[in-house]
C-alpha cells in the first residue's frame, strides 16, 4: 500500500455540513433556473408583445371571450392556457406579461394558476418522456387529454372559490 492510500485510510471521512448541502443545491437550482425556466419566461414575454403589436391578442381575446367568461376570465386568458400547454414556464411568463399590461388582474391569476401547472408542458413531455419510454400510440390522446380536462375543471373550481370568498 502506498503512503497516500495509507494516509487516506487513516483520515476519517469528512461529513457534509448543512451549508455545503445548501450551496450545492443552490448551484443546481441556479442552473435549472437559467438553463430551463428563464428562456421560457422570456420567450413568453416576446410572444405576448408580438401578439399585442400585431392585434392578434385582441382578436383572440374577443373570439375566446364568451368561453373564458364561463370561468370569470377575460378572453385573453386563453393565451396563458395555450402557453402553459407548451411550457409551464411559458404559461407563467404569459400570465405575468398579461398582468403587467393590465389584461389580467390578481383574481384572474388565482383562477389560472392551478390550470397552468395541471396541464403545463404537455407538448414538451410528449417528445421527451412518452416517446422515450415507448408509450403505445393509442394511449397518447388519452394521456394528453386528461390533464387538459382536469385543468379546465380547476378553472371552474377556482371560479367557485373566488365567488365564495
Amino acid at each position: 500500500m502506498t503512503e497516500e492510500k495509507m494516509a487516506a485510510a487513516v483520515q476519517p471521512e469528512r461529513k457534509e455540513i448543512v451549508t455545503d448541502v445548501f450551496v450545492r443545491g443552490a448551484k443546481k437550482g441556479w442552473g435549472i433556473a437559467i438553463g430551463s425556466m428563464l428562456p421560457n419566461v422570456v420567450m413568453a414575454f416576446v410572444i405576448i408583445k408580438a401578439l399585442d403589436i400585431t392585434g392578434i391578442l385582441t382578436l383572440v381575446g374577443n373570439t375566446c371571450g364568451p368561453v373564458m367568461e364561463i370561468f370569470g376570465l377575460p378572453g385573453k386568458a386563453i393565451v396563458v392556457l395555450l402557453g402553459a400547454w407548451l411550457s409551464a414556464g411559458g404559461g407563467v411568463g404569459t400570465a405575468i406579461a398579461l398582468h403587467s399590461s393590465g389584461a389580467l388582474n390578481g383574481t384572474d391569476l388565482a383562477i389560472l394558476t392551478p390550470a397552468i401547472f395541471l396541464m403545463g408542458s404537455q407538448v414538451q413531455y410528449l417528445g421527451r418522456v412518452l416517446g422515450v419510454i415507448g408509450v403505445s400510440g393509442k394511449m397518447v390522446p388519452i394521456i394528453m387529454t386528461v390533464p387538459v380536462i382536469v385543468a379546465i375543471l380547476s378553472l371552474w373550481v377556482m371560479r367557485l372559490i373566488v365567488l365564495a370568498s
